[in-house]
């Protein structure tokens, strides 16, 4: 008795001493935005104009609820807003986070006020955002919570007067909550009745990052449509980049966070002088949003790019493509030491009912520019997402991945249904993204 008694002793003394496990922030979930509002690619949107009149008025005095899914949990939090491509300044009040039961109504208890350096309102500059205070999340327990797997976070703030033109993501795939025009401050009713509006876009919110453990990579999934997700389906996390995190969950647990940075329509170079008077529906080019939806955002490991039928959709060259890759891996290199960027192969958009991509230049430089990704030195490894979704007979994409699952409908032969994504979500190597086989000489 007296052995056992001893042992337990030690045993608590020996974890009274051990140090806590040390904890950094990783961004645990990302939406790139665009705009501004309406300029963008969404799917299924109800319609909104009870809710914002006129596009240069903006929000006007009315609350925001923006649903998003984090790929890890940790016990703090912090948000950012952007009014990167606004024209006047935007006031953010009442912001808070809490955890979604369902709808726009959040779980009681859960529902925490957001600060931005100590005060409950925050004005945002014309081409500005802002990172919040931290905030403590009392309901996680643990970030290998079971019961979290899967949940999601409301976040809720209310735009004091107007806004002017929005800084939005267009195409979240995931239903998300307003409130009317003049409605006023709702961020803190947790029911579902104060956001009587759905919107399947999110407005202002990009990055909601999480603290986790030290030995936490963050991965980004970046590019056009086809990495949004276009044609899977509606709330149901089923682009390539859920199933690439469900896949390193399972192996890894929390080691990874997966986050999406895919813009519906976006292009690798074109065009430079993206502005917010300057605008096109897919969003500033690859190139020039580098800094904002990937270099500053905190853990990134690993880089997955797949991109550039947009631009042969509209007469780029590949050789215009192969110099936007390449001073954008430059740029990535120098910025984050030690990343591993792995490129993704062009899925075919041949026959497409989208008739600027379906042509057949437009496919003979997909499989150009799919060669040089097999045989280049720039990248760290290749993801061949055409081999798994290519129909070799007709050269299309396989029949059974065109029709619409977001929607219904014969689908466009350019972007896969949730099957394919699922397809291509498990062609991605979890070694070659964890890091785990050498990095191509370079």
């Amino acid at each position: 008795m007296f052995i056992r008694l001893a042992f337990a002793v030690a045993l608590i003394g020996l974890c009274a001493v051990s140090p806590a496990r040390a904890e950094k922030w990783v961004a645990s979930w990302t939406g790139a935005v665009h705009g501004p509002y309406p300029s963008g690619n969404p799917t299924a949107q109800p319609e909104l104009k009870f809710v914002f009149q006129n596009p240069e008025q903006g929000a006007r005095d009315m609350s925001f609820r923006m649903i998003v899914k984090p790929d890890v949990w940790g016990t703090r939090a912090r948000i950012r807003l952007s009014n990167v491509f606004g024209t006047k300044p935007v006031t953010f009040d009442n912001v808070f986070v809490g955890l979604q039961e369902s709808g726009a109504a959040i779980v009681t208890g859960t529902n925490r006020p957001v600060v931005f350096k100590g005060k409950g309102s925050v004005t945002v500059a014309p081409g500005q955002s802002i990172v919040s205070d931290t905030v403590a999340l009392s309901f996680v327990r643990s970030a290998s919570d079971p019961l979290l797997a899967g949940r999601k976070l409301a976040v809720s703030f209310h735009v004091a007067g107007e806004s002017g033109p929005m800084t939005w993501h267009a195409k979240s795939l995931v239903t998300s909550y307003l409130t009317a025009a003049g409605a006023g401050s709702k961020g803190s009713d947790v029911t579902e009745t104060a956001f009587p509006y759905s919107t399947t876009s999110w407005y202002f919110l990009d990055e909601v990052d999480m603290t986790a453990g030290d030995n936490t990579k963050v991965v980004v999934a970046f590019g056009d449509s086809i990495t949004d997700g276009t044609m899977t389906t509606l709330n149901g996390d089923d682009r390539w980049s859920d199933v690439l995190s469900r896949r390193l969950h399972a192996r890894f647990g929390n080691e990874f966070s997966v986050v999406n940075q895919g813009i519906g329509g976006n292009r690798v170079k074109t065009p430079l002088d993206y502005s917010a008077t300057k605008a096109i529906p897919g969003g500033p080019p690859a190139v020039l949003r580098l800094e904002r939806d990937i270099i500053s955002l905190p853990g990134v490991k690993t880089v997955i790019w797949l991109e550039g039928i947009n631009d042969f959709g509209a007469d780029a060259t590949v050789a215009s493509v192969i110099e936007g890759y390449t001073k954008g891996v430059a740029e990535l290199r120098k910025s984050i030491p030690g990343v591993r960027i792995l490129v993704g192969t062009l899925t075919t958009a041949l026959n497409s009912t989208i008739a600027s991509h379906g042509r057949p230049e437009v496919d003979a430089k997909r499989k150009e520019l799919n060669a040089f990704f097999k045989s280049s030195k720039l990248f760290d490894g290749v993801v061949d997402f055409d081999a798994v979704s290519l129909d070799e007979k007709t050269g299309e994409l396989k029949p059974e991945i065109v029709p619409n699952t977001s929607v219904g409908g014969a689908g466009d032969k350019l972007h896969p249904n949730r099957y394919g994504y699922a397809l291509m979500g498990q062609a991605i190597d979890l070694d070659l993204v964890a890091g785990r086989k050498a990095v191509t000489a370079r």
